[in-house]
């Protein structure tokens, strides 16, 4: 059931497997289309040659669809909208066709995530190879409070921030003591970015994510490595995956949980 539930996420509109594009804006007039005098350019037969333009200024990002093109949100045909506000840092999808857009923000960054909704890779992609779930790496945990902290984390695009941090999570495993650093991006889990020796041949090269209850009254958890997953760049060069901090780099192998994907 959970991992039914993993590729149905994976491949759903919002998912990674059908990211089709990320297109990083500049000040100003950004023309979107298929073709090639097109500042944004998805070059694709199915795409309009010159759909619209992106308008980004100081506080938003405004969509002006180009004659001739039919762009929606949600049921409603838009010529012009607001389609993101960079003060909230949130904002609205659009359609066309298959294809759907929205902005996302990094740091002093602004884009365009483009998916389509009929990506090929849709058609190939059915299963993730896992290491067999084994009880050995479904741990006890308990947290190393630390109030008032953070993490500094680093993305694929090289850009470092902080996220707000309840401590490490500290476990066993063969009578040895480890700590990883947790982030708690305020849902009923906490999320732990970790690297280990399966990195090399096995699993995904940079490392792997992993979600555990946040712990109790008595500050203690289960750390579930059955259940480490794949981090979007795993699935797609248009994600922007942070990446695990130098500290939470096991110096062991950790063969649970999801392996290497090989997309077509």
């Amino acid at each position: 059931m959970w991992d039914e539930k993993r590729m149905e996420s994976l491949r759903s509109a919002t998912g990674w497997v059908n990211l089709a594009g990320l297109f990083w804006l500049t000040p100003g007039e950004n023309k979107f289309g298929a073709a090639a005098d097109q500042q944004l350019r998805f070059n694709d037969p199915r795409f309009s040659p010159h759909l619209g333009s992106f308008i980004l200024n100081d506080k938003e990002v405004i969509w002006e669809t180009a004659a001739g093109n039919e762009v929606y949100n949600k049921q409603e045909k838009v010529d012009q909208v607001v389609q993101f506000d960079i003060q909230k840092n949130h904002g609205i999808s659009l359609a066309y066709q298959t294809f759907r857009w929205t902005i996302i923000k990094r740091e002093n960054m602004v884009g365009v995530r483009f998916r389509d909704l009929d990506h090929p890779n849709l058609k190939t992609f059915h299963h993730i190879e896992r290491y067999k779930p084994s009880l050995k790496w479904k741990i006890e945990a308990s947290l190393e409070e630390r109030l008032f902290a953070s993490v500094s984390i680093t993305n694929v695009l090289g850009q470092t921030y902080q996220m707000p941090s309840p401590g490490k999570i500290v476990f066993e495993i063969e009578g040895k003591k480890y700590k990883l650093d947790a982030v708690d991006e305020g849902g009923d889990d906490l999320f732990i970015l970790f690297a280990d020796d399966t990195n090399a041949a096995h699993t995904y090269e940079s490392g792997r994510f992993l979600y555990i209850p946040k712990p109790d009254a008595n500050g203690k958890t289960v750390i579930d490595f059955n259940k480490s997953i794949n981090p979007p760049c795993a699935f797609s060069t248009f994600a922007t995956c942070p990446l695990p901090p130098k500290q939470n780099i096991l110096p062991i192998a950790v063969p649970a949980g999801e392996k290497r994907v090989h997309l077509k």
